[in-house]
C-alpha cells in the first residue's frame, strides 16, 4: 500500500503506510464511558410473542444480553487495531418499543485505561442485536438490525461527544 500524502498524520499508519496498533502507552489512565444503541424492527405480532416469552429458543431477552456483554469483552479479537481493555463495566439494555415496533438496544461501557471504548459499545449493541435476531428468526426472519451508532462518550483525548437525534 502506497502511503499518501497526509498519511503521515493518521495515527493508525506507520510510516510505510500499514495498518498499526497505536502506541498508547503514554497516554494517562483515565474513566471514559460509551453508549452504542441499535435499533431490532420486527412486526407486532413478533414482539407481543417475545415480550409474552413464547419465542421457541426460549429467553431471547435474556440471551441477546448476555451475548452483549460477552462481545464487548471480546471486540479487540474482532477489530484488528482495537486494544485489549481492562472493561469495568458493561451494561446492555433492551427495552421494547411498539412505535418500531421492535426493540432499543444500548450498551453502556466503562474503563478506566489509556483509549476509548467505543468499538466496545458499538460491538456489544450489534452482537446483542444479532442474537435478538437468531433467538426470534424462527418467529420472523424479516426483521431489521437498523441504525447500529454512538450515543455518546466521555473522557479521552478528543473529549465529549452526544449524538444528535437521528
Amino acid at each position: 500500500m502506497a502511503q499518501s500524502a497526509n498519511s503521515t498524520n493518521l495515527s493508525h499508519l506507520d510510516s510505510q503506510g500499514q495498518a498499526q496498533m497505536v502506541d498508547v502507552s503514554a497516554k494517562a489512565a483515565t474513566v471514559r464511558e460509551a453508549v452504542a444503541e441499535a435499533l431490532v424492527t420486527m412486526q407486532s405480532q413478533t414482539l407481543a410473542t417475545i415480550e409474552a416469552g413464547n419465542a421457541p429458543k426460549g429467553d431471547v431477552l435474556g440471551t441477546a444480553r448476555l451475548a452483549g456483554i460477552m462481545a464487548a469483552k471480546q471486540t479487540a479479537n474482532l477489530i484488528p487495531l482495537c486494544h485489549p481493555l481492562p472493561i469495568h463495566k458493561v451494561e446492555v439494555l433492551i427495552t421494547p418499543d411498539a412505535g418500531l415496533p421492535g426493540y432499543r438496544i444500548q450498551a453502556t461501557v466503562k474503563i478506566k485505561a489509556e483509549t476509548g471504548v467505543e468499538m466496545e459499545a458499538l460491538t456489544a449493541a450489534s452482537v446483542a442485536a444479532l442474537t435478538l435476531y437468531d433467538m426470534a428468526k424462527a418467529l420472523e426472519k424479516s426483521m431489521e438490525i437498523q441504525s447500529v451508532r454512538l450515543l455518546r462518550k466521555t473522557g479521552g483525548k478528543s473529549g465529549n461527544y452526544q449524538a444528535t437525534s437521528p
